[in-house]
């Protein structure tokens, strides 16, 4: 993934931001927060193409299963969250933002396998953007949608410029499947993700779901990859994808949203199908034509308008400037 950060297409926080830091929105510059967001950004993508490169040796469920396993792990020594002391219903929540959050990593890992980056991350975004248009109702909302859908019916008529089945075109219908469930899993996560930061402290139900989300998918991998999970090098190329596209990425968000506005930061995770695009031309020679790059920015457009809709609504509704 893409990302594993909710905020796409919505005005909804992240799940680790239910209580807020002790620093001020308007106690510093907006560069630095602004940074923060892209340098995840970057790390999350970057951490993704690393996985692609991996996926041959442990293959796309066993690279899913050591990502979620080392985050798990680093997560739940950071944070150390309580077991004690949760109702039924908090569990339930946690449960069903696990579940989300391993169908999300597994179901987009399953389509990087198949499919370029930069066009997995684009239909991947589908899914916040499809949820932010349902849950407003607005005009331009569906405004948006259909400018999104614009760009996915470019993408899907495009064959390509550079004949080698990178073109969005010639994409493998199972791995555009692929991303697309699991950019609906992604709406999912944003759901369980804002309840979970409700009903659990700071970043402790962040912690206890990728456990969840560790557990159902180490069986997977285990099936999928067996001792090649054991190998040194290839273990320790996904604990740097762990780093890369977990830990790091929300350590990062975790700080910029202690000063960043929540639709200033959802209008800079629209940029992921960009720097998706350009980490897969970077790493893995995944090249693109003009019409491709068109097809994203038309997303990415849709996808920020959705945002920028929703928070001058918001606005609207609680009277402030």
């Amino acid at each position: 993934m893409t990302s594993t950060t909710p905020a796409v297409g919505t005005s909804s926080p992240a799940p680790v931001t239910a209580t807020p830091g002790r620093l001020g929105g308007s106690g510093g510059s907006a560069l630095g927060p602004v940074g923060l967001v892209l340098a995840a950004g970057v790390s999350v993508q970057f951490g993704a193409a690393l996985a692609v490169m991996i996926m041959p040796k442990a293959g796309a469920a066993g690279v899913v299963s050591i990502r979620l396993a080392a985050a798990a792990a680093v997560l739940l020594l950071l944070c150390r969250p309580k077991v004690r002391g949760h109702s039924r219903a908090d569990w339930g929540t946690v449960l069903a933002f696990g579940v989300a959050m391993a169908g999300m990593n597994g179901l987009f890992y399953q389509a990087v396998d198949r499919i370029p980056l930069g066009p997995a991350v684009t239909l991947e975004v589908l899914g916040p953007l499809a949820l932010s248009v349902f849950a407003s109702r607005r005009l331009a909302n569906l405004l948006w949608a259909a400018l999104a859908l614009g760009g996915v019916a470019l993408l899907s008529a495009h064959g390509g410029s550079t004949g080698s089945g990178s073109g969005f075109g010639s994409l493998d219908p199972a791995g555009a499947a692929f991303a697309l469930g699991a950019g609906a899993m992604w709406a999912a996560y944003i759901v369980f993700s804002a309840r979970t930061g409700r009903r659990f402290p700071q970043a402790d139900g962040l912690a206890l779901a990728m456990a969840v989300a560790a557990v159902l998918s180490l069986p997977i991998g285990v099936a999928d990859a067996g001792s090649a999970l054991l190998v040194p090098g290839t273990l320790a190329l996904g604990i740097g994808v762990a780093v890369l596209s977990s830990v790091l990425p929300y350590t990062l968000e975790l700080l910029a949203l202690r000063r960043l506005p929540a639709p200033t930061f959802a209008i800079l995770m629209s940029l992921e199908p960009a720097i998706a695009a350009t980490a897969g031309f970077l790493l893995l020679d995944q090249a693109m034509s003009t019409t491709d790059a068109l097809a994203i920015a038309l997303v990415i457009a849709a996808s920020m308008g959705a945002v920028r809709t929703q928070a001058r609504r918001d606005r609207a509704r609680t009277g402030t400037a």
